[in-house]
């Protein structure tokens, strides 16, 4: 019988980038039994598409809007969260218009992998459980914390705004969770909530 120990294990490296916009980290595929010289292989035949240093997507995987997001959240995962205004866009909570990703890593975090189009948030407070969510196999800012600090990097208050109205009206957070949210950056971001919650009981 065959040894089938160092067989690639193409479907499961599928399903993976099945769950990340079809792309997928080399150390995903090495998981999958996939050698460089093979991932090498695959490009070359257009099996796979090579999209910067490490990190791959199916050549024929459907295109969808926020793929690139996905791409640089992959580059700069696991402890990387997707925030700011490309969390707002992931969460599909209003309108805000941004030509770069961002993203957010521990401030303790040593490397950084440099991209261009991306910018890069670092945070000394804490990520619980409840400050992230999981979206396109993202993991992604909660909606108060995501809200919290696009207040907090100055996007204009009508979006913000909107946002949190938004996400109230969708069940996705609540009134107290904002203001939690807020209460730990200060009290103009604090103002700026208390001005968008106003009125909603």
């Amino acid at each position: 019988m065959r040894d089938t120990v160092d067989v690639p294990d193409h479907e499961a490296l599928f399903v993976v980038a099945s769950n990340q916009a079809g792309c997928f980290t080399a150390a995903q595929a090495a998981a999958q039994r996939f050698s460089s010289a093979l991932l090498s292989h695959h490009v070359r035949s257009r099996r796979f598409v090579r999209l910067s240093q490490g990190l791959y997507r199916f050549q024929d995987y459907p295109v969808r809007p926020g793929d690139e997001i996905v791409a640089a959240w992959l580059r700069q995962a696991p402890d990387a969260v997707v925030s700011h205004e490309s969390a707002l866009q992931v969460l599909d909570l209003g309108d805000v218009i941004t030509d770069r990703v961002h993203l957010t890593v521990p401030r303790s975090r040593r490397r950084l992998v440099s991209q261009d189009g991306v910018v890069i948030h670092t945070t000394t407070h804490h990520l619980g459980p409840g400050d992230v969510v999981t979206r396109r196999g993202m993991r992604v800012t909660a909606p108060a914390r995501t809200i919290a600090d696009v207040a907090a990097a100055g996007v204009a208050p009508d979006h913000v705004t909107a946002a949190a109205l938004a996400a109230i009206a969708r069940g996705m957070t609540t009134p107290s969770l904002l203001r939690e949210a807020a209460a730990i950056r200060g009290q103009r971001v604090g103002r700026l909530i208390a001005a968008a919650l106003s009125g909603v009981v």
